[in-house]
């Protein structure tokens, strides 16, 4: 565990980290602010790695050098033609290996001062996953709770904006976490890239501060949580987000908005909701969509579909739910901050109240 941690204290040291793995490695996932300079490409990569297994790992060795050593040559000439004398990179390939070594002994030999990441990106990886294994336990979570369309990520965002700590994992996952939270036009990232971007910010997180974070279930989209965060929400102090079914539908409404712009994809990904509504009942939603009806679909979307959802799931996993801080919400107005300010001064209040007891 000391050498894992060790690895992440390193990174702060360089002035820059470079990720020599191919485009589709980096894109999976990479250090947090690697800049990818791949020395074998993905078609590289498949013809270094056919030669080992079918022909031997010298002529491998051989080719893979050959192209190595020109695609060195054009990062030096165009990537890294301005690093000034003196330039302290770290760079990694998947195992510390042979691609790292080979950019990190050229650098060297020009006079920059370049090392070489121990372990490679599989050691980060196990960092990572030690992290969100262990950080999750040391948090103070504070859960908001409520169905959907009751402004919760809102409210996350003005808590923020008032001073608390926050921990957005739907912004993490680019996802809203409902059937329909899909964001058109939006990739989510790879599970592994998830667990990167929220190990990073759990490193960030002040353990002595509460978190405010929203309940969410095992999976945001298509990416999971881990089980120490869910069991360090599930064990938090609970703050149950209310709103008026008028509220919560305009701003159902205004949260969708682009859905609702993108009126094929919104239809699209209606109709699979098919198997848990009846066959009328999206054809109805379907119609709305065509209509333009959008505060019609957002209230109907939230009677038939969210409300049934939310009161099946119970919410009996968050143990302090049943000592809940109420809060009224108005998402929709324009004082969410000055809101957030009361939440917060509220609780500070009953904090103190109960520590006079």
């Amino acid at each position: 565990m000391k050498h894992l941690l060790a690895d992440l204290e390193q990174l702060n040291d360089f002035d820059e980290i470079i990720d020599v793995r191919s485009p589709l490695e980096y894109a999976i996932d990479h250090i947090p602010g690697a800049i990818s300079a791949p020395v074998l490409n993905d078609e590289e990569r498949v013809q270094v790695g056919t030669l080992y297994t079918q022909v031997s790992p010298f002529e491998a060795s051989r080719i893979g050098a050959a192209i190595v050593a020109r695609n060195i040559a054009r990062h030096l000439e165009t990537t890294f033609v301005d690093r000034p004398q003196g330039w302290r990179p770290l760079v990694y390939c998947w195992r510390g290996g042979k691609r790292s070594g080979s950019m990190t002994v050229m650098f060297n030999m020009i006079g920059w001062r370049a090392r070489q990441l121990n372990g490679g990106y599989k050691r980060y990886r196990g960092a990572t996953l030690l992290a969100l294994d262990t950080l999750p336990s040391t948090l103070r979570c504070v859960v908001l709770v409520g169905p959907t369309g009751s402004g919760k990520t809102r409210l996350l965002h003005a808590l923020e904006s008032a001073g608390a700590q926050t921990l957005d994992l739907e912004h993490l996952a680019s996802h809203r976490g409902s059937l329909l939270g899909a964001v058109p036009g939006v990739a989510q990232p790879s599970q592994k890239r998830f667990d990167t971007l929220l190990a990073a910010r759990l490193r960030a997180l002040d353990s002595t501060l509460p978190v405010f974070v929203e309940a969410e279930s095992r999976k945001i989209g298509a990416v999971a949580l881990p089980p120490a965060l869910l069991q360090a929400m599930h064990q938090g102090a609970c703050i149950e987000v209310v709103c008026t079914p008028e509220d919560r539908a305009a701003f159902l409404q205004q949260d969708y908005a682009q859905l609702f712009d993108n009126a094929d994809w919104l239809k699209e990904q209606l109709q699979r909701l098919l198997g848990l509504h009846s066959r009328d009942v999206i054809k109805g939603w379907l119609q709305m969509v065509d209509e333009g009806r959008r505060l019609d679909l957002a209230s109907d979307l939230i009677n038939r579909h969210y409300d049934p959802a939310y009161a099946r799931s119970g919410h009996a996993h968050y143990t302090q739910l049943r000592h809940a801080m109420r809060m009224t919400f108005r998402p929709n107005d324009a004082d969410v901050v000055a809101q957030a300010r009361a939440l917060l001064a509220a609780m500070q209040m009953e904090a103190m109240q109960i520590k006079a007891m």
